[in-house]
């Protein structure tokens, strides 16, 4: 089992927009497990990844006036999915569509489209705002016969779902080996025999790999880096869902797409996070 850093962060004061835009912040960092307290959050990264140099960085791009101290202690690897069972993984309905649970869920409903996922450390079990809105979108789209792509895919659960909406083929990528197996996992617990898993970054695109749909619930920074390794795989009046930002980003991030030939078509906003869909 993988060993962690457990980091505390104490934020005074504390609201939610600003443990939300901590959170944000402590993903650049290398972490990738988050619980909200009513002190702040908590935040684990693997051991191998963890420097506090790069959380000093990290709060230095936290603008607001709340003070914030942390510290950190080291976690020896253990059963996440008890972790998270007894902690705060509970059964989330999206839409009334589908139901993301787990296998030691026992009481759930029986829905259209059915996600099982054993979380461990990796980021996606529906419970934040973007891949609620991720997973809402996809509902309304209609991936019948599509190719996607998931960009830090994380659980899986977005290329997993894609799959399950009739997508003819899903490939997700995931740079962190540790989500990446626990990916492999989720995808064996669904049976999608459509999803292929790939361990890397965007650097394993390439011009010959083409597909109707781009998705990537990341964050700015990345996906203004690599947006036009996504723009380069998106077909000619293909879609690309991007999320893990604020509204206030998407200024931003249409300042990137826009010289690519992609343009806005909507927006969708749940307490200030924001998915964005393009076209090409």
């Amino acid at each position: 089992m993988n060993d962690y850093i457990k980091a505390t962060f104490t934020v005074d004061p504390v609201d939610e927009v600003q443990c939300d835009v901590l959170a944000a912040l402590l993903c650049e960092a290398g972490f990738e497990g988050f619980d909200e307290t009513e002190t702040g959050v908590v935040a684990y990264a693997p051991s191998g990844d963890f420097a506090e140099e790069k959380v000093a960085e990290a709060l230095r791009g936290f603008e607001f006036t709340s003070r914030i101290e942390w510290i950190h202690e080291f976690v020896e690897g253990r059963d996440w999915n008890e972790e998270w069972e007894k902690n705060y993984f509970t059964p989330m309905v999206i839409a009334d569509r589908c139901v993301i649970h787990s296998t030691f869920h026992k009481d759930y409903p029986r829905l259209e489209y059915d996600i099982v996922i054993d979380p461990k450390m990796a980021f996606g079990t529906g419970h934040h705002e973007t891949t609620n809105l991720m997973v809402e979108q996809i509902l309304r789209e209609d991936m019948r016969g599509k190719s996607v792509l998931d960009m830090g895919t994380g659980t899986g659960i977005l290329a997993m779902l894609a799959s399950k909406c009739g997508a003819k083929e899903a490939v997700g990528i995931e740079i962190d080996e540790f989500a990446f197996q626990n990916t492999l996992e989720n995808v064996k617990l669904n049976a999608v025999e459509n999803v292929t898993m790939l361990l890397g970054d965007a650097s394993l695109l390439k011009p010959e790999m083409q597909f109707d749909y781009v998705i990537a619930n990341i964050n700015r920074n990345i996906i203004t880096a690599d947006i036009d390794r996504y723009a380069m795989v998106l077909r000619k009046g293909g879609k690309m869902l991007l999320s893990g930002f604020y509204e206030e980003d998407i200024p931003v991030v249409l300042a990137s797409a826009a010289p690519l030939g992609l343009t806005e078509l909507l927006h969708n906003v749940k307490n200030r996070w924001t998915i964005l869909l393009l076209t090409k």
